[in-house]
């Protein structure tokens, strides 16, 4: 699915990437974002929103010229003046009767403001997102701010969306759209896809080594090393290592539920022989 080496070149300045890879592979495969260009369009367009998953909250400490730039029909010299500098009021004025968010008043605009890699916003979604994985709104939003919350939202925001038709036929602009709601940040998010692109799928060979071996009855799992673990990586279609690590438990998982074997993540010898033969 992905390596540690490759999410670091995809998220540079993010200074926790095994914790976070540990938390994509067990999730994405969930949400189908399981082939380089979904995951390239994924993690290019929530790096965009996160800051190479490092902000989880949207920053809402706005200057006046910053309100008036970008929202100037709601923000006059005056208005922005007197909000300059205070978040919770900006996303309260913002935000307010739309998204299913109430009035200023409610407080709903702040808190149900922008949160994880996607920068999940609104009740609506919020409330959505959490009767998904059986959650009020409320809680919704404390689980966005964790790493697993993080990802899991802007899977489900993605799934929901059916965003694997635009990454799927390489629209960064159509994706943009529905993730944005315009094209704003346009350049960045294309840059970001064409190089996560590039690292993936430069580290997923098609074919393997004449020297891979498979030993006859062998049960492997995550831990395991050695050539029988290089033959099911690559007929992953995964860089073959020779550790059965997380990312290769989740790929199998994905490949065991299409497949119709229990989706356990073990490759038992009837696995190893319908995968390699």
């Amino acid at each position: 699915m992905i390596t540690l080496e490759q999410l670091k070149k995809i998220i540079p300045t993010n200074k926790e990437p095994q914790a976070w890879l540990d938390v994509l592979v067990d999730i994405l495969p969930e949400y189908d974002i399981d082939t380089p260009k979904r995951l390239a369009g994924f993690l290019a367009q929530t790096a965009h929103e996160s800051g190479d998953f490092r902000l989880l909250e949207e920053n809402l400490n706005y200057s006046a010229a910053q309100l008036q730039k970008t929202w100037p029909k709601r923000f006059d010299a005056a208005t922005a003046a007197q909000f300059a500098r205070k978040p919770e009021a900006i996303a309260n004025k913002v935000y307010s009767n739309r998204m299913g968010n109430g009035t200023p008043e409610s407080g709903d605009g702040w808190r149900f403001r922008g949160r994880g890699i996607k920068q999940l916003t609104g009740r609506d979604n919020y409330t959505a997102f959490g009767k998904s994985v059986n959650m009020t709104a409320e809680k919704a939003a404390e689980y966005l701010t964790t790493k697993k919350g993080a990802v899991e939202s802007a899977a489900w925001f993605w799934k929901t969306n059916n965003l694997n038709r635009f990454a799927d036929a390489g629209d960064i602009v159509g994706m943009t759209k529905v993730i944005n709601g315009g094209t704003i940040g346009l350049e960045d998010r294309k840059k970001r896809y064409n190089s996560a692109l590039a690292v993936l799928e430069n580290g997923q060979p098609s074919t393997a080594p004449a020297s891979q071996k498979v030993t006859s009855g062998e049960t492997v799992k995550r831990g395991d090393r050695g050539e029988t673990v290089s033959a099911i990586q690559t007929a992953l279609g995964m860089r073959a290592d020779g550790v059965f690590g997380v990312a290769t438990e989740a790929t199998l998982r994905v490949w065991q539920a299409k497949n119709g074997f229990v989706a356990n993540g073990v490759a038992s010898p009837e696995v190893i022989k319908k995968l390699v033969g």
